[in-house]
């Protein structure tokens, strides 16, 4: 298991300032500072940090989600933040029957991933329709209990 990664990035804080509001739908807070870098604390534990220094290659990071919703929540204050669409959410079953993801790339051109392994809902079926019944006429009564004529 991966303890906690730190992002390079030329601008920290721009690249708080997206990450702030692309992770906020998914649970992240950012609330710690050191220097240059940014801790994002997800469930009550830093594991995303970004931090001033060179970009080379750019990475891919994915973020886990519990709820398919959360993923198109992402997407979609990742790109108000300044994102750029990089895969809208969708099914993606080349990498397993439930693997739901968006992609956005952050403004360093990390490539940014937020993943839901939700099993769709079962769609309700509609009740069967039955043929209406006929009932058969009954006898009245009186309010005492007998027998009108």
């Amino acid at each position: 298991m991966i303890e906690h990664i730190s992002l390079r990035c030329t601008d920290p804080k721009r690249s708080r300032d997206f990450y702030a509001q692309a992770l906020a739908p998914i649970g992240y807070i950012q609330d710690w500072v050191m220097g240059d870098a940014y801790a994002f604390k997800h469930k009550g534990h830093h594991d995303f940090w970004v931090t001033r220094g060179r970009i080379g290659t750019p990475l891919h990071v994915a973020f886990n989600c519990d709820k398919r919703s959360q993923v198109d929540a992402f997407y979609e204050a990742a790109l108000a933040a300044g994102g750029s669409d990089h895969g809208a959410p969708a099914l993606r079953r080349d990498y397993g029957p439930n693997y739901y993801a968006a992609y956005v790339l952050d403004p360093d051109g990390h490539n940014i991933e937020a993943v839901s392994f939700e099993k769709p809902r079962a769609r309700s079926r509609p009740a069967k329709r039955s043929k209406p019944t006929r009932s058969k006429p009954t006898k009245r009564t009186s309010a005492r209990g007998r027998k009108r004529k």
